[in-house]
This record gives C-alpha cells, sequence and structure tokens, in this order.
C-alpha cells in the first residue's frame, strides 16, 4: 500500500519532560489508527506532530508529495458571525451542495436540527462541535486527523460517525488517525491500535479489544509491578469475550488465545453478593415511579413512566438529546417532584449524584486534594477489603505527588476521580451517574468499571459512552416520545427504534423545514445504513432465504468446530515444540512449520467465518 505520511526518529521535549523519544511511525493507505494511553502522555501532540502543526525538537516528519489533510482539533473554533450554512458549505451554491450525496449525508447524520441560518456564535458547545465536524468531513481529504470526534455526539450521533468513516474510503485508500476515549468506536472503525506511553508510540494489530488481548499478552512477561495493570487488562477481557455480543461475532483475534487467557477469570460481578449487600442497604423499597410524569408550561416532557427500581438495579438510560433523561434522573433523585402521578423513595435511601458540572468540588478549590480527602471517612471497602482513601484515590490513578495539589489545579479527569471517590466515601446506596466518562482516558475509565464493579448499591446510569453502558450495567431503558421504554436487546434495539423514527423522528424534519432547506436526516446515513431490522431477526441477512440461510448456518457450525480442533491441535504441537531437544535444530525446524502451516490455516478458516457472519448479520 502507498505511504501517506511519517515521522522519523522523532524526538520533543516539553521543559518538564520528555513527550517523544526516537519514534518512528508512518501511516500506510488504507491504515486506520485509534491512539489509546494515559491523559497527558501526549496523544494530541502526537497527531499535532504528525500532520505538522508542531515541529519536533530533532527528527523529520514526511508528507508524500500533494497529500491533503483534515484536522479536528478539541478547540471547535469556529469563524465569528458566520451562519452554520456558511461555515459548513463555505460559498457553494444550494444546488451543488444538495446535489452532492456525501454533503447531504454529512448534513443529515450531524446538523440537521440545527437551524441553517443561525450564527454559529449562538450554538451550545456540542451544536459548536457537531458544525466543526460537518465542515471537516464534506470536503475531501486524503487522511483525516480526529481529535476525540465524539465529544458531545449521542449514540446515535457515534454510529452515524462510525459508518461514515468506514463507507468514506475503500478500504485500500485513505487513512485515519483518532484520539478518542469512547472504546466502541475505536472497535468500529480501528483496524490498528498505538499507544503512546513512556515517551514512544507502540503498534498494536486491531482495533480496541485486538489491543486488549495483546497488551495483556505483553503485561504477563512484564515485571511484577506491572501485575495490577495485568488484572484490570485481563477483566475487561473477559468482559469483551463474554458480555458483549457485538464484539465476540466480529473477533480480531484468536479465538483459542482469547479463551485460553480467560479460562480462570471470574465473571466481572457476583451479582448474587451484590444482590444481598444492596437488599441489606437498601431494604426492599428504593424509588418507585408511578404513573409518573412532567410537564412544563402545558408541554408535556415525560408522562405515565411506570418504574419501579429494585436494590442492587444496575441500568443504563438512553435517549436523545432532549428526550427527558435528566427530567426522569430529577424525578429519581427528588430533585424535581412530577406534576403528575408520584414518586415513593424508600425510607433508607440516600442518593449520589455524578453530575456533569463538578460543581460539589467547587467548595474545595483552594484546598489540597489531601486536605479534602482528610475530612471524608478513613475506609472504604472494595472487594470485601478495607482501603483508606489514599489508596483508593491510587487505584483511581492519582500519584503520591498529587495528593498536594490544588483542587483548582486538577485536570478535568483527576476533578472527576477526585468527586467519584467523595461521592463512594459517603457511601450511597443509589448512585447516579450523568456523563461520567467526561475527560477520562481508557485506562482510567477501565479502573473506574473495576471499581462500580464491587460497589453494592443501585447504579442508574446516562452516557453516550455505549462501551460504559454495556459494561457496568445489566439493563437499558430508553425515553422515547416521553415514555419509558425497557430495551431487552440493549443498545442494538435502541439504535433499530431511533432508525424507525421512534420517539422524535420528526424533529429533524421540522428542523430543516424551519431552516428553509431539505430535510437530509431521511436520507442520511444514519437512516440508511442502519435502517430498521427485521422483527426477531439480524440486520445484514434479509437478503437470504430459510434454505439459503440454513446453508450458511451450516457452515459456520463447520467452522466453528474445524477452529476448534485446530486450536486444540495448535496447542499440543506448542507443548511438542517446548519439550523437544532444544539442540535438535532440524527436528525443531521441522515442528516450527508444521505450526506455521497450522496457524495458517486458522487465520484463513477465522477470514471465512468473518465473511459467513456477516451474510448473517451477526
Amino acid at each position: 500500500m502507498a505511504h501517506l505520511l511519517g515521522a522519523e526518529n522523532v524526538h520533543l521535549e516539553f521543559p518538564t519532560r520528555v513527550v517523544f523519544d526516537s519514534v518512528t511511525i508512518g501511516i500506510d493507505e488504507g491504515d486506520r489508527i485509534g491512539v489509546v494511553g494515559r491523559n497527558g502522555d501526549g496523544k494530541s501532540t502526537l497527531l499535532a506532530l504528525l500532520a505538522q502543526r508542531l515541529e519536533p525538537d530533532a527528527g523529520r516528519v514526511t508528507h508524500r508529495r500533494g497529500v491533503t489533510i483534515g484536522y479536528l482539533d478539541q478547540r471547535d473554533i469556529l469563524p465569528e458571525g458566520m451562519t452554520v450554512g456558511q461555515v459548513v458549505v463555505g460559498d457553494l451554491a444550494e444546488h451543488e451542495w444538495a446535489g452532492d450525496p456525501k454533503i447531504r449525508d454529512v448534513i443529515g447524520g450531524l446538523v440537521s436540527d440545527i437551524p441553517w441560518d443561525e450564527t454559529v456564535d449562538e450554538l451550545s458547545g456540542g451544536q459548536r462541535r457537531r458544525v466543526a465536524l460537518a465542515r471537516l468531513l464534506v470536503g475531501d481529504w486524503d487522511v483525516l486527523f480526529l481529535d476525540e470526534p465524539t465529544n458531545h455526539l449521542d449514540v446515535e450521533g457515534i454510529q452515524w460517525l462510525a459508518e461514515h468513516i468506514n463507507r468514506r474510503w475503500s478500504s485500500n485508500q485513505g487513512g485515519m488517525v483518532v484520539v478518542t476515549h469512547d472504546r466502541w468506536f475505536l472497535d468500529a472503525v480501528s483496524t490498528d491500535t498505538w499507544e503512546v506511553h513512556d515517551g514512544v508510540v507502540e503498534p498494536f494489530e486491531g482495533g480496541y479489544a485486538a489491543y486488549i488481548l495483546q497488551r495483556v499478552e505483553r503485561d504477563r512477561q512484564a515485571a511484577s509491578s506491572e501485575q495490577r495493570r495485568q488484572n484490570l487488562a485481563r477483566k475487561e477481557l473477559a468482559w469483551l469475550r463474554r458480555g458483549a455480543p457485538a464484539r465476540t461475532s466480529k473477533p480480531k483475534f484468536r479465538i483459542d488465545a482469547a479463551n485460553a487467557l480467560i479460562d480462570d477469570v471470574p465473571p466481572i460481578r457476583d451479582t448474587v453478593a451484590l444482590s444481598q449487600m444492596a437488599t441489606a442497604r437498601l431494604g426492599k423499597d428504593v424509588v418507585d415511579l408511578i404513573d409518573a410524569g412532567v410537564s412544563f408550561d402545558g408541554t408535556m416532557i415525560i408522562e405515565d413512566v411506570e418504574w419501579r427500581i429494585a436494590p442492587g438495579e444496575r441500568t443504563g438510560i438512553l435517549g436523545p438529546n432532549g428526550a427527558g433523561k435528566s427530567t426522569l434522573l430529577n424525578l429519581v433523585s427528588g430533585k424535581l417532584q412530577p406534576t403528575s402521578g408520584r414518586v415513593k423513595t424508600g425510607k433508607t435511601v440516600q442518593i449520589a449524584v455524578l453530575d456533569q458540572q463538578l460543581a460539589d468540588l467547587q467548595q474545595f478549590a483552594e484546598d489540597r486534594v489531601r486536605e479534602v480527602v482528610a475530612r471524608k471517612k478513613t475506609s472504604y471497602v472494595a472487594d470485601g477489603k478495607e482501603m483508606t482513601p489514599s489508596q483508593l484515590l491510587e487505584r483511581l490513578g492519582f500519584t503520591s505527588e498529587q495528593l498536594s495539589t490544588p483542587v483548582k489545579d486538577l485536570s478535568g479527569g483527576q476533578k472527576r476521580r477526585l468527586q467519584l471517590m467523595l461521592i463512594l466515601l459517603d457511601e450511597p446506596n443509589v448512585l447516579i451517574l450523568d456523563e461520567p466518562t467526561n475527560d477520562l482516558d481508557t485506562d482510567m475509565l477501565a479502573a473506574m468499571e473495576d471499581l462500580l464493579d464491587t460497589w453494592p448499591g443501585t447504579l442508574l446510569v446516562v452516557s453516550h459512552d455505549r462501551y460504559l453502558l454495556e459494561r457496568v450495567t445489566d439493563q437499558q431503558y430508553a425515553v422515547l416520545g416521553g415514555h419509558l421504554r425497557h430495551l431487552p436487546g440493549g443498545v442494538d434495539e435502541y439504535m433499530r427504534l431511533r432508525a424507525a423514527g421512534t420517539g422524535g423522528g420528526t424533529a429533524s424534519a421540522a428542523a430543516a423545514a424551519s431552516a428553509g432547506r431539505p430535510d437530509t436526516a431521511g436520507s442520511g446515513a444514519v437512516a440508511t445504513a442502519s435502517g430498521p431490522r427485521p422483527a426477531g431477526g439480524p440486520s445484514a441477512a434479509p437478503g437470504l432465504s430459510g434454505a439459503e440461510r440454513r446453508v450458511v448456518e451450516k457452515e459456520m457450525s463447520a467452522l466453528d468446530r474445524r477452529i476448534t480442533k485446530l486450536g486444540e491441535d495448535r496447542k499440543k504441537r506448542l507443548e511438542a515444540f517446548a519439550s523437544h531437544d532444544q539442540t535438535d535444530y532440524e527436528g525443531l525446524g521441522r515442528l516450527q512449520a508444521e505450526l506455521s502451516a497450522l496457524e495458517a490455516e486458522v487465520e484463513q478458516l477465522e477470514e471465512r467465518w468473518l465473511e459467513v457472519a456477516e451474510q448473517l448479520g451477526v
């Protein structure tokens, strides 16, 4: 594949530390690269270097002649005084951009609900983000650099963006590098993963799930100081393989190797023990919403909500922006009283809310972290073990030096983690998380999820982070059309309902009409690429007849059996290789050749498995 750009022996220093040391990497046609790493390790700096927005202290960055680069940074700087339409399509006449299916797709997917003639100065932060992203995507670029593109996007917007990127170029054209904490998005778009850490960029083959597997193997061979990081990654891998059908259906790594790694990993949560503890702390009554409704100025926001929240319940709440999710949570927390029906709260209920505003920390702005911690309880119990606040902070990624930092000087992610720790030390028995992933990197998200796995209470989560919702909750509900609806099929069912127009499907049409332009949302990627699936059937299978489907399912079963059999053979050959006389080079060479042939066959079978899975829509 043709080379697009690269960095050779790049070295970069800031006054207090070395950011990159002798880094050599490249981007070729067809590369889709996700960048992960701890906050502050240089992910955004790497993008700026590769795009030649920042010069290295040593080494060089080269671009192929004529290569075009599109760049989305985190600042969303838009030209003042211009309208949304001027920013997105520039000086193009309406018949030009309206006749371009790619531009219509972008407008329908990102800005169909934003008035076309409104000035960008009047937009909210989330709207500005979507306008900036739309402006970038309507252009033709050889390489896209995307720095946190999913910020402020809801679940539908994130899925639309993933689908857009996957069909933007053919498989051997274009290049993309994305920095994001959204792990579902990384798995959906990435063919390779770069981990930025300790001044280096370490490449891994595959998306986020494949990266986790390879990192587990790397950590297994590392020093004992890496033991805790390995355990977190192993636990997350176990969930990836056992608990998320969307991932197990598209294995990007060796099935037998993954299963061998998680054979001795217990379930991520002991649901029976947690339920018993939650009932002991809460009793049988938590919060009951009985025919509850809320209206403002005669406009009904939510109505006829019947929801009896159980002790130990772990529920994710989905819904488009403005659907009433915050209203629903305010009813649960008691911040808002219903205008119809009633809300009944148990006598022992203690509710805590981790919100997006970090308002609870403002009173501690001038205090040092250790001073804030000292005012709280001296212990916290997790996994049956008693932990000090300092140990809890360490588990959430704080170093001993950061304990002396004033709260006002903490980063956004550090404030978020400190806020969570203070809430947990108060020992609530109902915890509401409102967009808890803001400002957290993937490692810190894994640490937070691991901590929540041991939390014995009722957990309600509102988040656009699909991975987090599926990871920490056991069931999902959606607020659609003012009603609360259970989603037995989880996030996938929610996406099907939204694609079919359930719950506010005419909003974009109304917005488009008021803006004086055609409604492109109905013909955009969201409607077509993720359109309604037949009830009880997969999305990609409508073209198969019953007989054809049975033939394909039979082939998949045969492939599964063959891959399993070869996995067992491979294990035996590895044992034979290890026990063979290490001085018998000829014999070792013969065993190695047999092992290589076996692995090549497994790879071919797995590729065919993926093709068959795509036919079935699994």
